[in-house]
């Protein structure tokens, strides 16, 4: 190649680096979820209680749940299920036997369950994610051992009218 023509080729490859840099066929970056207002303001509250798992902050946790708040833990036993009033006691729990919290999530799919055609109070919020997780626990002899979970689970989020909350899957 000459000189001459490396302009040209050095634009021509600018364009193409910039057309594969973009979103492609209208998702949000680094996910598989459609872009658009409200899944990046589901997103952004998503990161916002992820920082606030690895950060073990059952507090800043509890002000995401919905008073509405429920869970089941994907299983058929009543007796492991809680409510708002029981998800400060897990949480607080988990975070004191864990250290060294790392929490990702992959962003799958988002469904909106809306009673209109547009956001307004009472929409729900389906999110399905990717769980990849470590965090090191003591054992019973007190050594300290490095757990790896990786998981798929659904987050339900209710809109107030100003902000998203929790009612299921933290």
């Amino acid at each position: 190649m000459t000189s001459k023509h490396l302009p040209a080729v050095l634009l021509v490859s600018l364009v193409a680096l910039a057309a594969c840099s973009k979103q492609s066929g209208g998702r949000i970056r680094g996910t598989r979820v459609a872009d658009n207002e409200v899944n990046r303001a589901l997103i952004e509250r998503l990161e916002t209680y992820r920082n606030a798992v690895e950060a073990r902050d059952a507090e800043a946790l509890v002000l995401m749940a919905s008073p509405d708040y429920w869970e089941d833990r994907g299983t058929v036993e009543a007796s492991d299920d809680y409510g708002f009033d029981g998800l400060r006691t897990v949480l607080a729990g988990r975070f004191q036997l864990a250290s060294e919290v790392r929490y990702s999530l992959r962003y799958d799919k988002i469904r909106q369950v809306c009673p209109g055609d547009s956001l307004q109070e009472g929409c729900r919020a389906h999110v399905e994610v990717q769980i990849d997780a470590s965090f090191t626990v003591n054992d019973a002899h007190g050594n300290s051992e490095r757990k790896d979970k990786r998981d798929q689970n659904e987050l339900v989020l209710v809109w107030t009218g100003d902000k998203w909350l929790f009612i299921s899957g933290m």
